[in-house]
């Protein structure tokens, strides 16, 4: 048996690939690669093959690149990764400056994600959020072409059209408006590439002007349709659409997730229309096909509403934030924090992902307080340094899933104390099952002062860090 033939059958009993038909497999052998090198690759048999796909489209600098192979191989000796969320560190500043500086003007500020799908959908919940955050919560449809493709994740399928993809899951997929595509394939004989593309915005121009108030954003991938056969349109369609988006009040997403980077002639293909979106959603090529990773770029005017509403709120900042147990704090997408809100109660709200602004807190009706939060605390955006108020999340969720907090308020000298309740907490019926005699002294990470952690009595004295 050869090498080949022993590879594709532990493969086989093992293995589920992505987009594949498993049964065809049956007939059709795969091909196991053992190395690669430039362009091209080498099975176990010596057999070459031209990687023509680029390995899905992200191979653009050759396969092990001397270069990226030793910068790799010299960062894995210093660091291989810490959470981003309240840390940073070289790398990540320096990839987001050099994207900032290559992308159009104004596209300052990058979220990462770690895949196109989840890029997508980041930047969709990003859109809605800043809507949520304006008081406009009824905008929250989005507007795709037809013959579309943005990814296999739920929300990305939604915003797609090629029903191989999205066909099956139509029960699971999100409400969304779809126009024509400008697909200048279909373009009538003896017309030109923008003329056919001028006249099919007609449909994006009425779609806008219909829905335009219950619409978040329009997403598209720009010039170029890949997983819908490649098919591509004039470089006016952006533009007209961009000025369209503008007075309609519609964010434009743009996902060059597969055409970014060169793939259209100019590094990223809104260049030919002399556009900016709002959100440019970059994968593949990024790391040439190395690691996974997505980066999300988005302008000023779309982060502007966060630091607004969180000075509004009066949200504490990262320091008091941090006094939550290393252990207990999840990341950005599975955290809390609280607002100060009127006469300094402590109103638990959902913690805001992917970089987004925050609503301010709701006041309850009269005469009624409203619950705690019953998901946990910990903590995702901070404040301008220097401001003061708000309370800090200080320990494990308590029972039914009820925060236990310390007041940042008091002097770091007040640490000794076995735990304090915010108001909001000390009257509610369960408070009784807050152990206060389960206080612990802890560090906070951003200051390295003692801080006094209160933990509910089931959790105390054996909890463990499961990081």
């Amino acid at each position: 048996m050869s090498l080949n033939r022993e590879w594709m059958q532990r493969d086989l009993a093992v293995l589920w690939h992505p987009c594949t038909q498993m049964k065809d497999h049956e007939q059709l052998p795969l091909v196991p690669i053992r190395r690669g090198e430039g362009v091209w690759l080498e099975d176990f048999d010596g057999k070459r093959y031209l990687d023509a796909v680029s390995s899905w489209w992200v191979n653009v600098f050759g396969h092990a690149n001397p270069r990226i192979n030793q910068r790799i191989k010299d960062q894995l000796d210093q660091l291989e990764h810490v959470i981003l969320a309240g840390f940073t560190h070289q790398p990540v500043i320096e990839l987001s400056e050099r994207l900032v500086a290559m992308t159009p003007a104004g596209l300052d500020h990058v979220f990462y994600a770690d895949n196109g799908s989840s890029c997508i959908e980041v930047a969709l919940k990003m859109s809605f959020h800043y809507w949520l955050n304006r008081g406009q919560p009824q905008k929250k449809r989005f507007v795709t072409l037809t013959n579309s493709y943005h990814g296999e994740t739920v929300a990305a399928m939604s915003v797609g059209d090629v029903a191989l993809f999205t066909e099956t899951y139509r029960a699971l997929l999100l409400d969304t408006l779809k126009v024509p595509s400008p697909d200048c394939f279909l373009r009538p004989e003896g017309t030109s590439w923008e003329a056919h593309s001028r006249a099919m915005f007609a449909h994006m121009e009425q779609a806008l002007a219909e829905h335009h108030r219950e619409i978040a954003a329009v997403i598209v991938e720009p010039l170029i349709q890949g997983a819908g056969g490649m098919r591509m349109y004039h470089p006016i369609y952006l533009k007209l659409l961009r000025e369209a988006c503008d007075r309609y009040g519609v964010h434009l997403i743009h996902d060059e997730i597969a055409v970014g980077f060169g793939r259209t002639g100019t590094l990223f293909a809104c260049e030919q229309a002399g556009i900016r979106p709002d959100f440019l959603c970059l994968s593949k090529a990024l790391t040439g096909g190395y690691l996974p990773l997505a980066a999300c770029l988005t302008t000023e005017d779309s982060t502007r509403p966060l630091r607004r509403l969180l000075d509004a709120a009066r949200l504490p900042s990262l320091a008091q934030l941090h006094r939550q147990p290393a252990g207990l704090r999840g990341g950005p997408r599975h955290t809390r924090h609280f607002r100060a809100g009127p006469g300094d109660r402590a109103q638990p709200s959902a913690g805001r992902t992917h970089g987004q602004c925050h609503r301010p807190p709701r006041r309850p009706p009269p005469g009624r307080r409203g619950p705690p939060d019953r998901h946990g605390a910990g903590h995702r955006d901070g404040r301008r340094q220097g401001q003061q108020g708000g309370l800090s999340v200080a320990g494990a969720p308590g029972p039914e899933g009820l925060p236990a907090c310390a007041d940042p308020r008091r002097p770091a000298a007040a640490a000794g104390q076995r735990g304090v309740f915010p108001a909001a907490l000390r009257d509610h019926p369960r408070a009784d099952r807050f152990s206060r005699r389960g206080g612990h002294r802890g560090i906070d990470l951003a200051t390295r002062e003692a801080v006094s952690i209160s933990v509910p009595g089931g959790l105390h004295p054996n909890h463990r860090d499961p990081g």
